[in-house]
């Protein structure tokens, strides 16, 4: 018998647990998922069993059931009807919630499908006397249910963020007496010494985001795909202990940069060191807390990467081939991959990229596009020979296999990554061309090549060397070092195929112990409200504008981290942003570590107070702990926007905990609850500085804010995060906290709306439309008789009022928009919205616009 199962595959989780469990010789082969092994089925399937007579088993539960009867066990009513209750309730709800979550990331109504089977589970087991399901033995119904709940229970992002955590009576003291312990001999903190470099018996991280290229000033999908996510994990490594470094820079050579200096009547030289600049003060502000932050267009560059060509050369993995290429005469220049658009010619995608297509994901060379178009000048381009340099994959491809067989099975690759990696591996490698007819960029050093220079794809990502050699001469113990040294590269998408197939096998060819990827972090994309950012057209708020708005940077880093596109594109929304900020910043965070240094203040001194721990005090504790536990385990495994919700969870607990005890109202009662008081208070208040703690890398000038505020010692963030977390009291009785104030602004509705419009660019069409509508019907109104003495009856106050109701209600239905509600919710709010306007022009002494004649306007 054989076994035939894929990688990644919950089904094969049954199959292969009731092989080990009932002992049954069988051969097992891992197939991938697009492989036919069962001759008469029009589509692939896993788990295959392939039995002795040449038949096909290929239901998971039949297959299981096969394997029990071998193995002698037979099978009883009870066990059938588990399984039957398997197939037919429990496996489509898994899987549905399985797609929620991953591909949707809707954690809450992925709870909510597995509610009902869950319940009936509960149910159905509290009833039983045996200690398996049908038996005082293992059944292969046992396995089967077992292995159908695994993925969900093996994955705490999977668990419904409301979810209340359960311990027991000994969790509870356990954590209460570890909270006790304070913060007695716990670790120093560790302070960052230049030039960091890999040490025996460290963790020795080394980090990098995707080169930004230069001469794009970077909007926030930008900083969210790549340097921000970065930039939490960094943070966070440290406060771990980790030696980590953390490098990036400006991606400098190429035709765009040259387009740019004719652009602006500059050279390329001079372009890069203009926005390179532009980009490390954009940085900068929003606090991205790189140990080096460099670029590619140095001495360091151009000699690392020519001894990696020759390196390639040497060891034949670089071949010759004459090219066609595209070339505009108009702008008299070869065009780069980037600066051509066509139709694609797999998907028919009609703004593919001359080297990929964003839409089917897929390499193009930019003469297989159709309609090409030179998007300098809209010309149609001409097809030239030129003779180049490729890179042989097809000969790197066993190699590479292997390689990303061991990475991504030991290593933390987002779903995305690995499933873009098998799609370039599924159809197969070519030989990808290294060089290029430009002037700006790194020259190829060979003799028959000298007036070419290198392909920004094979050039930019050995940027991350070179930068690192810039930084310290012992760049080569961080990148020649893979026994030591474990490496993080984050990217959005689009960028996977060149760091987990392209740069990988540079690196594999020039056979020099290189250091390669361990764990690839990528994004979706991120949309600005309904539609895509936009220099040119003023949409989107980019990089250099941010600041502008008036707020805080930690404002827009922890709103941009809230919507992080992990499992699928996102939206940024004014709107929704006010919310978030009004609602979990202001109200719930901030409203809590505020009372709750206030409470010290007003009531206590300034001194912390005793504390004379109730059930209820730790059970709070054990709550607190245990999601400091779960953030921990998210962000161990980048899990961002989880580990973010885990912060808000905590402050929801110490709001409740408060708000059951009022402190407030006891601090005027009798000597008990005077005592009682003060226990809630410093209880709450060391709450709020562990918050300071976790918060530190997303929110880092709150997170200091807190600190000081409170007073806390140095070692109280890095102390709490070791292992696998520890809440400890950190703010003992009688500790003096400092001044306290409020750590938020309210976004007030005016504010959002004007910088909506302010960042919008050119309105909609519809919008246009009414608004024309709306003046023409303003013109006619004045000419009606007794329309000046309807204005001259308007109530200033109740325009007023409706004027700020039509505000809100706009927001909210933004925000509903931008959430993707169901549309039946979204047409009820409109609904309001256009009611509410149609008052508001009445009480203004306008006649509103027939609500029929909406989308009727040509």
């Amino acid at each position: 018998m054989k076994l035939y199962i894929s990688e990644g595959n919950p089904h094969c989780i049954k199959a292969l647990a009731v092989l080990e469990l009932t002992g049954v010789k069988c051969d097992i082969e891992v197939i991938s998922h697009e492989e036919k092994v069962v001759p008469h089925l029009s589509r692939p399937v896993s788990p295959v069993l392939l039995l002795p007579s040449g038949q096909h088993l290929f239901s998971p539960n039949s297959i299981c059931q096969y394997l029990y009867d071998v193995s002698g066990q037979a099978l009883t009513d009870a066990t059938r009807q588990w399984l039957e209750w398997e197939a037919t309730n429990l496996q489509p709800a898994v899987l549905q919630s399985l797609h929620m979550v991953a591909l949707q990331g809707k954690r809450v109504e992925a709870a909510a499908v597995m509610k009902e089977p869950l319940n009936w589970l509960e149910q159905s087991l509290s009833k039983r006397s045996t200690a398996f399901l049908t038996a005082e033995v293992m059944s292969v119904a046992d396995v089967v249910l077992w292995a159908a709940l695994f993925p969900l229970l093996s994955d705490t992002s999977l668990k419904p963020a409301d979810d209340e955590c359960v311990m027991s009576v000994e969790e509870v003291e356990a954590a209460a007496q570890v909270w006790a312990d304070g913060l007695r001999a716990r670790s120093a903190v560790i302070e960052r010494k230049h030039p960091i470099l890999p040490q025996e018996g460290k963790r020795n991280v080394l980090l990098t985001s995707a080169l930004p290229y230069v001469n794009n000033v970077p909007h926030l999908g930008n900083i969210i795909g790549c340097v921000l996510s970065a930039d939490v994990f960094a943070r966070y490594g440290r406060l771990r202990g980790w030696n980590l470094l953390f490098v990036c820079g400006t991606d400098e050579y190429g035709t765009a940069t040259e387009n740019k200096a004719r652009e602006e009547g500059l050279t390329p030289q001079e372009i890069c060191d203009k926005y390179h600049t532009i980009h490390a003060s954009i940085y900068q502000w929003f606090q991205i807390d790189f140990d080096f932050f460099g670029r590619t267009t140095t001495e360091r560059q151009t000699e690392i990467a020519q001894d990696i060509f020759w390196r390639l050369h040497e060891r034949g993995f670089l071949l010759e081939d004459t090219v066609e290429q595209l070339r505009c005469e108009s702008c008299q220049r070869f065009l780069a991959d980037r600066f051509v658009e066509g139709v694609c010619p797999h998907c028919h995608y009609p703004e593919a990229r001359g080297d990929q297509c964003d839409k089917c994901g897929r390499l193009i060379n930019a003469v297989e596009l159709r309609s090409p178009q030179c998007k300098v000048c809209k010309e149609t381009p001409v097809i030239r020979s030129s003779k180049h340099l490729f890179l042989d994959l097809p000969k790197l491809e066993g190699e590479l296999e292997q390689w990303l067989e061991k990475s991504i099975s030991s290593g933390d690759w987002t779903a995305n990554a690995r499933h873009i990696t098998r799609s370039w591996l599924r159809d197969g490698l070519k030989p990808r061309c290294i060089t290029r007819d430009l002037r700006w960029g790194t020259p190829v050093p060979h003799q028959d090549f000298k007036e070419k220079v290198f392909y920004v794809w094979f050039d930019a990502p050995i940027g991350y060397l070179s930068i690192t050699a810039n930084y310290t001469d012992q760049w080569e113990k961080w990148w020649k070092n893979p026994q030591q040294v474990e490496l993080y590269n984050f990217m959005a998408k689009d960028n996977v195929p060149f760091h987990s197939v392209v740069f990988p096998c540079s690196l594999l060819g020039a056979q020099d112990n290189y250091t390669l990827v361990n764990n690839l972090i990528a994004t979706e994309y991120l949309n600005y409200e309904d539609t895509k950012f936009s220099k040119s057209r003023g949409v989107g708020v980019f990089g250099d504008m941010a600041k502008d708005t008036g707020i805080p940077s930690d404002v827009w880093r922890f709103y941009l981290l809230f919507l992080r596109p992990e499992a699928q594109d996102s939206a940024f929304s004014w709107a929704d942003m006010a919310i978030k900020n009004n609602s979990e910043l202001l109200n719930n965070l901030g409203n809590f570590i505020n009372r709750a240094g206030m409470f010290v203040s007003k009531f206590f001194d300034g001194c912390v107070p005793e504390m004379l721990l109730n059930d209820d005090d730790k059970r709070l504790i054990a709550q607190v702990c245990w999601e400091l536990k779960q953030y921990i385990t998210l962000l161990d495994k980048v899990r961002i926007r989880d580990a973010l919700k885990c912060i808000l969870n905590i402050s929801r607990h110490g709001n409740q905990y408060m708000q059951v005890n009022e402190p407030w109202k006891k601090i005027k009662g009798g000597d008990d609850d005077r005592r009682r008081a003060g226990t809630v208070t410093g209880v709450c208040v060391n709450v709020a500085c562990l918050l300071s703690a976790v918060l530190e890398p997303y929110m880092p000038t709150v997170s200091h804010t807190i600190r000081a505020q409170l007073q806390a010692p140095p070692t109280c963030a890095s102390a709490q995060l070791q292992g696998s977390g520890s809440f400890v009291c950190t703010l003992a009785a009688g500790h003096r906290i400092g001044t306290v104030s409020p750590l938020f602004q309210k976004l007030e509705n005016e504010q959002i709306e004007a910088l909506r419009k302010r960042f919008g660019g050119q309105q909609p069409e519809e919008e246009c439309v009414e608004a024309k509508t709306q003046s023409s019907s303003s013109a006619s109104v004045e000419t009606k008789p007794g329309a000046s003495q309807q204005n001259l009856n308007t109530d200033p106050e109740r325009v007023k009022h409706l004027t700020s109701l039509v505000a809100e209600q706009g927001d909210k239905v933004r925000a509903l928009k931008a959430q993707k509600v169901e549309k039946s919710v979204i047409v009820e709010e409109v609904a309001k919205l256009l009611e509410l306007k149609k008052q508001l022009s009445l009480a203004e002494g306008k006649t509103p616009e027939p609500a029929a004649q909406k989308g009727k306007k040509k």
